[in-house]
Formats: C-alpha cells, structure tokens, sequence
C-alpha cells in the first residue's frame, strides 16, 4: 500500500478546477492510502456486474469505461487520462453496470471506498468537490450521447478530438492543437458508434480539408476556430467556466475554481 503517490496531485488539480478546497483538505487528499496497478493494453480492470471496493484513478495511459453486449461488441462510454478518477461514483454504487479497460499500457491506482467514505465524512468540502466530479462526469455522458444520436460521423470525430484537446491541455498533457490519443481506430471507432473503416475515412476526409494533420497518434489541429465550428463544439458542457462558444477561440483559463457553496 502506498500513501501519497505523485498522480494523487493530478486528481487534486482535476478537483480544483472546479472548487476550492483549503491546504489542510488537499493534503488529506494527497495522502490518501493507494495500490499501484500496470495493466498493458486491453486489460479490462473492472468486468461489468463486478462489485468492487475500491475506485481507479489513473495515474499514466489512457483508460475507458465501457457497456457490452451480450455478443461481446462494446461502446465506449468515456475516456479517462491522467488525473481522473474513473469511477468515482462506485463508492456509493459498488457494483458496476459498466467496465473499465486500459486501452493503452497505463498505470492505474485503487483508492479503496472506505478510505475515500472517512475523508469525505471528515471534510464535507471534500464531498462536495467529490459531487462535482461527479456531476462534470455526467455532463459529459450526456453530450456523447447526445453527438451518438444527432451528429454525423465528421462531427463526432471532429468533437471528440476537441474535447480530448482541452482535456489534456489542462491536464498538462499537450496543447488543444497538439496531443497525443493513444488510442486505435477500432477504439475510436467504439467511442463513435462507427467502424474502424468509418474512422479511418472520416480522419482521411479532416485532413484532406486542412482542418488536422496525423502523425501516427499526434492529433495537429491546424485552426481551432475552424475545427470547433466543425465539430460544433462547445465547451460549456465539461463545466470548467471556460469561454462558450463566443468566446471558445480565446485562451483557456487554467485553474479556475468554483465557490465552495453548494
């Protein structure tokens, strides 16, 4: 077991993104008792129907929570990077109507329920910071189903690419117009209710209008106006008090933290 493991940091950044938590709060979260797992690439690390006693945050790779058929085809339902907690929702709802799988070689910590139910008990600040999360995760959700059942496949494509940019630029992981997605285009394709040909063909056709450029999983967005527009893309929706869509084309503003009050 080990306590105050460096990607603890990262979720704490994640949290104060949106609230703010006093020094003696973020230390309790920072040494919070975790176990280190390295699963490799299509290692499921929760099965669906599972009951679990500990959540997953990821500490290195990329990480999806997903729903399978009775065939055995999966949706991806959401894509987890360093500094989210994957399932954060499984300490009040341990038994789990989904999966999680690395679909890159990851590093992953359990943090287990108790642990996390005796902080949030101690430091009810925390427990609203843990709603929050929460909240943002399913905000999300929503506007994924949202594009599943309304957009065509460029616009799909075209907004996962630009949430996964603002993501990973605010956790410090590239830049809206240049980030690494390691994932394939059969995992694309899971994400976007498409094929693995369908995303190739869609990527193709970004490309041919200059709006990206590839480089084996380096995404170059080639104008962020333009490509947002594309993907109709608005990022009020990840609840990070980032510019709308009037004001998308300006810089993210890093680190800005909602009012403690519920």
């Amino acid at each position: 077991m080990n306590v105050g493991h460096p990607a603890l940091e990262k979720f704490v950044a994640r949290l104060l993104r949106r609230s703010t938590l006093s020094t003696e709060e973020v230390q309790a979260l920072l040494h919070l008792p975790c176990r280190v797992a390295q699963p490799q690439a299509h290692f499921d690390i929760v099965y669906p129907g599972e009951t679990v006693n500990h959540a997953c945050l990821v500490a290195k790779g990329l990480v999806a929570r997903f729903d399978q058929m009775r065939d055995g085809k999966r949706q991806i339902a959401a894509f987890h990077i360093p500094g989210d907690m994957c399932d954060l929702h499984s300490v009040v709802a341990p038994t789990a109507g989904w999966g999680i799988s690395a679909l890159s070689p990851s590093t992953v910590l359990f943090l287990s329920h108790a642990e996390l139910r005796k902080l949030a008990i101690a430091y009810p600040n925390v427990a609203l910071s843990f709603w929050r999360d929460g909240t943002a995760d399913a905000s999300v959700l929503a506007k994924w189903v949202g594009n599943l059942g309304r957009q065509d496949a460029r616009s799909r494509l075209a907004h996962l690419l630009c949430e996964m940019g603002v993501r990973l630029e605010l956790a410090g992981l590239g830049t809206r117009t240049s980030f690494v997605l390691d994932a394939t285009q059969e995992q694309l394709a899971d994400a976007l209710g498409l094929t693995a040909v369908h995303v190739d063909r869609t990527m193709q056709a970004l490309r041919r209008e200059g709006l990206l450029a590839t480089h084996g999983r380096t995404i170059d967005v080639v104008d962020w106006q333009c490509f947002a527009e594309a993907a109709d893309f608005d990022p009020a929706y990840l609840l990070l008090g980032l510019p709308t869509r009037a004001g998308a084309t300006q810089g993210l503003k890093m680190g800005r933290g909602m009012s403690s009050a519920a």
